[in-house]
């Protein structure tokens, strides 16, 4: 879109509270140290609560527990979910060993959570424990690091195992891009790693002394896989190569899914082309992408304080040519590229090395030891002997990567034998995704991944009984409107009004490039089932060749397409 009217660049008015903890953080250091001193709570205290995020940590508590606990006068049983930074999703056996040592000792549920932002998460780290945590991390070579809150996040690259020479130049790309948005603080070393404080003065030259108006979220994409969903991104570079080499990116900006239930103030929105720039132009694009929404975006609200928002008040026009400024580029016209795929390809797959790769389907990404199926303890068997490494998807998955055929075998005899590889799986299974939700998740409205595996199996019935029990829908649930299940690029999105009801969305696209519409508010599961079994029987008779549910469903009727979602998202 582009503004016939000139719109102020930078909102007016009192700044959130949020502006003012950030302002007065002395460099995101707050007091967390005392605080970690204090043996009278499990949780930090005051600004703390909200700081501890930018170190990659959110303070949550047991929801199964809380009523029982406030019963006792007891407080909630706090403790912290730690999430990794893993730019491109690589990690080596060794420091997954580590990980999983770590989880099984010292967290409360002894389980490593792969996300769909391409890396884990801790669950249930008591305070004493999060140094050791950090401290762990940081001698194998990770840290947590600008994970959560206002900042550029964990940066995500397509997993593509097979064209390894092409893959490693963008994950390579991907890596850069995170250290060079990383805040330049030296409160994470300080704090966690208890290094000394440099007498010289802190500053921020790309995120500013208040950094990010909101969270922010890049992608590197190697068509034609989306399996990163770039439209639920702050920032996108999508791969163009010549003859097998990178030499460029386009850049799209703006996407991003979180709403506010009933709020139309807020709405999701797929990312804009900006155009192509060569490869030694990416870092000065980036950063000047960042710092013009650090200067532009919405500090007022932070509800509409995404790069989104800052994007349709300003005017597409206006950001682009500021980044052009900024960077000292033009941006030359985007090259062609084609999205048709955001699965994972499960199973084995040989790549162009001559080295097999084989992606595991980990349901909702939980790692964890279940009766007759120990997954965690599979994967720890598979890294003692496995020489490659380790790759996670944005789709919760992993990949045991750069596998030689003499060993094929022996690593798929040890997944077998601990259920990692379950030839029963549907399609449809390996298509549905869910956030965390209950019992952790502060803003959980309704469950998500304990939900979620039932919630198919009643499905894959309705698919069996129409005839389309080979077939796939994308389906997600989120447990809020906040996005993290990415519920609104699905075909089929369910989003958490309250415990045991949500909304249902349809309409969106196999490629992720288009918003699922709300189709029905506020219903419950029963409902919902009713609903999807007369949809499914009108997709398998009614579809055309290789029509998929989500354009069948705009196609047939049954719900109009999101096409400017500023505009008709809500109608």
């Amino acid at each position: 879109m582009s503004n016939k009217h000139p719109v102020p660049l930078i909102v007016e008015g009192e700044l959130t509270d949020a502006e003012r903890m950030k302002q007065q953080s002395n460099f995101l250091r707050g007091t967390i140290s005392e605080d970690l001193e204090n043996g009278l709570t499990g949780g930090f205290s005051g600004d703390n609560f909200l700081l501890i995020r930018f170190h990659g940590m959110y303070q949550q508590d047991d929801r199964d527990l809380r009523a029982e606990r406030t019963e006792q006068k007891l407080e909630p049983r706090h403790a912290m979910m730690l999430r990794c930074r893993l730019p491109g999703g690589i990690i080596s056996p060794q420091q997954w060993l580590a990980i999983d040592q770590f989880a099984q000792q010292h967290t409360l549920y002894g389980s490593i959570r792969l996300t769909n932002r391409q890396t884990f998460q801790f669950h249930g780290i008591v305070k004493g424990k999060l140094k050791s945590a950090h401290q762990l991390l940081h001698q194998v070579g990770l840290d947590a690091l600008a994970t959560a809150n206002d900042v550029n996040r964990n940066v995500l690259c397509t997993s593509n195992p097979v064209e390894s020479a092409l893959h490693q130049q963008a994950y390579q790309w991907a890596k850069r891009i995170s250290e060079h948005l990383l805040p330049r603080t030296r409160a994470y070393a300080e704090i966690w790693l208890d290094q000394q404080k440099v007498a010289s003065t802190d500053q921020e030259p790309i995120l500013g002394s208040s950094y990010l108006p909101r969270k922010f979220k890049t992608t590197v994409v190697i068509p034609p896989h989306n399996e990163v969903d770039l439209h639920a991104n702050d920032m996108n570079f999508i791969a163009i190569a010549e003859n097998g080499n990178l030499v460029g990116f386009n850049l799209l900006v703006g996407g991003g899914l979180s709403i506010e239930h009933g709020n139309r103030n807020t709405y999701p929105r797929t990312a804009t082309e900006f155009g192509y720039v060569p490869l030694q132009h990416t870092l000065a694009v980036a950063e000047a992408v960042v710092t013009t929404q650090r200067d532009w975006g919405n500090r007022t609200d932070r509800k509409n304080a995404k790069t989104k928002y800052t994007l349709e008040r300003v005017g597409v026009e206006a950001f682009r040519a500021e980044v052009e400024r900024r960077a000292g580029i033009s941006f030359q016209p985007s090259r062609p590229y084609q999205l048709t795929e955001r699965g994972d390809r499960i199973g084995w797959v040989k790549g162009i090395d001559d080295l097999w790769h084989l992606t595991l389907f980990i349901e909702n990404g939980r790692l964890i030891d279940l009766p007759g199926r120990p997954l965690k303890s599979g994967m720890a068997e598979i890294a003692k002997i496995h020489q490659g490494d380790f790759r996670l998807t944005a789709n919760q998955n992993l990949i045991v990567a750069g596998v030689a055929e003499s060993e094929k075998q022996r690593i798929e005899t040890v997944a077998r034998q601990h259920g990692l590889i379950d030839d029963q799986h549907s399609l449809l299974r390996k298509n549905a995704m869910a956030c965390v939700s209950f019992p952790t998740c502060p803003l959980a409205m309704a469950e998500a991944e304990r939900f979620l595996p039932t919630f198919v199996s009643q499905v894959e019935q309705i698919m069996q009984r129409h005839g389309i029990a080979d077939e796939a829908i994308v389906m997600r649930v989120t447990g809020c409107p906040n996005g993290c299940g990415r519920s609104l690029l699905a075909e089929l999105g369910l989003v958490g009004k309250a415990l045991g009801r949500y909304n249902l969305h349809l309409g969106g696209n196999r490629e992720g490039t288009r918003i699922a519409r709300m189709y029905r508010e506020n219903i419950h599961q029963d409902e919902i089932l009713q609903l999807i079994d007369q949809l499914i029987a009108r997709w398998a008779t009614e579809r055309a060749v290789g029509e998929g549910f989500g354009d069948f469903t705009v196609r047939a009727g049954i719900i109009r397409a999101v096409q400017d979602p500023a505009q008709d998202f809500w109608d």
